[in-house]
């Protein structure tokens, strides 16, 4: 008998322990904003920089649309995804497509062409290994030069304001919101870009990292001199990243719908989600044959 009145007793405790964390994670003075941004700053790179040295299977659905908003077609890509030989981009190859795996064959021609490939640059690196590492430091500073003034337009275009602490996924975080100041005069297409859309972000307290991000269109965005294509009002992106291994975040999932004009005409109803599973550390052996290893 006492034992059933010992159960609901040590819920509410539990329950009141557990609001009263709440309440003084809330009551705990944030960060200095523009303390706690310059850190996170520091700490950003592009995600295909970090993604680098691991292979990963990405999932692709993409589903149409009608004017209702409901789904008519949807497909399914499943790709592998491994880091880019040097000098190029990463590299991946379709696997199964809604549901129908590609034939081996097919998947074994397309290693083989890579592997004679990447043996082809291994003899060229050790035949010029200066020019090969000139060359890589030039595409990384192009790369940081480029993030450095991405950043910069950033800090332009939004008026950036800490909102509060949030535990998401486990992890304390910082939530910011973002709201793009009128008439902000950014450099950069990802700048001019950004006036169009709201944003709210949770960056890891501990990490400084970005750890989810959503976006919405709040006007028209203009694409290819906006003849090509236009971006409708409404539409919403949602990023979501993970720590790897206990020493990276990488990106986990990440989904859109939204409307579009393509020419003058055609009007496209989407809504899509990429989810990244699988990350595993990539080394190349002396024989340049691709080894991928857990840990």
């Amino acid at each position: 008998m006492r034992l059933l009145h010992a159960a609901p007793v040590a819920r509410a405790i539990a329950v009141a322990i557990l609001s009263l964390t709440a309440v003084m994670a809330q009551e705990r003075p944030l960060p200095d904003q523009d303390t706690f941004l310059r850190e996170v700053r520091a700490k950003l790179r592009t995600d295909s920089s970090l993604q680098s040295s691991y292979i990963y299977t990405e999932t692709r659905r993409e589903q149409k649309l009608d004017d209702r908003g409901r789904v008519t077609q949807e497909s399914v890509k499943v790709y592998e995804n491994y880091p880019g030989l040097p000098g190029e981009q990463r590299w991946e190859r379709l696997i199964s497509e809604d549901g129908r795996p590609r034939p081996a064959s097919e998947l074994e021609k397309e290693m083989r062409d890579r592997q004679k490939k990447a043996e082809e640059l291994a003899r060229q690196s050790v035949e010029e290994p200066a020019k090969l590492q000139a060359r890589q430091q030039r595409d990384y500073a192009e790369q940081r030069r480029e993030l450095d003034a991405i950043l910069d337009d950033m800090m332009l275009v939004y008026d950036i304001r800490m909102e509060r602490r949030e535990s998401l996924n486990a992890h304390d975080t910082i939530v910011f919101s973002l709201t793009p100041r009128p008439n902000s005069k950014p450099r950069t297409r990802e700048g001019k870009q950004m006036r169009a859309f709201n944003v709210r972000a949770w960056v890891s307290e501990s990490d400084y990292e970005l750890v989810r991000l959503d976006a919405e269109a709040i006007d028209t965005l203009k694409m290819g001199f906006g003849v090509l294509a236009r971006l409708h009002k409404g539409a919403t992106l949602s990023f979501l990243r993970t720590k790897v291994n206990d020493e990276v975040w990488l990106p986990s999932r990440v989904t859109y719908i939204g409307s579009a004009r393509v020419g003058l005409v055609a009007v496209l109803r989407r809504s899509g989600s990429s989810e990244f599973a699988g990350y595993r550390k990539f080394s190349v052996d002396t024989s340049t044959t691709y080894q991928p290893t857990t840990r």
